[in-house]
């Protein structure tokens, strides 16, 4: 994830987080689904998607603890 993203999820509302965090781990879901059938074109691709909702994560925690 690029500086310029990680900037614009900081300045995000908790719910859209929340929002986002729920796409990202139906993301991960589909993506660890089809890699148990078939071999992804691009596994690194579950990699990014696991440290995108780690990042989510972590931007929550430290919002829910701000308040």
């Amino acid at each position: 994830m690029k500086v310029k993203e990680k900037e614009t999820l900081k300045k995000k509302s908790l719910a859209d987080l929340k929002d986002q965090l729920a796409k990202a781990k139906e993301k991960q879901f589909n993506l660890l689904f089809k890699h148990s059938t078939t071999p992804l074109s691009n596994p690194l691709e579950i990699r990014v998607v696991r440290r995108e909702i780690a990042l989510l994560n972590t931007l929550i925690k430290q919002k829910e603890q701000s308040k």
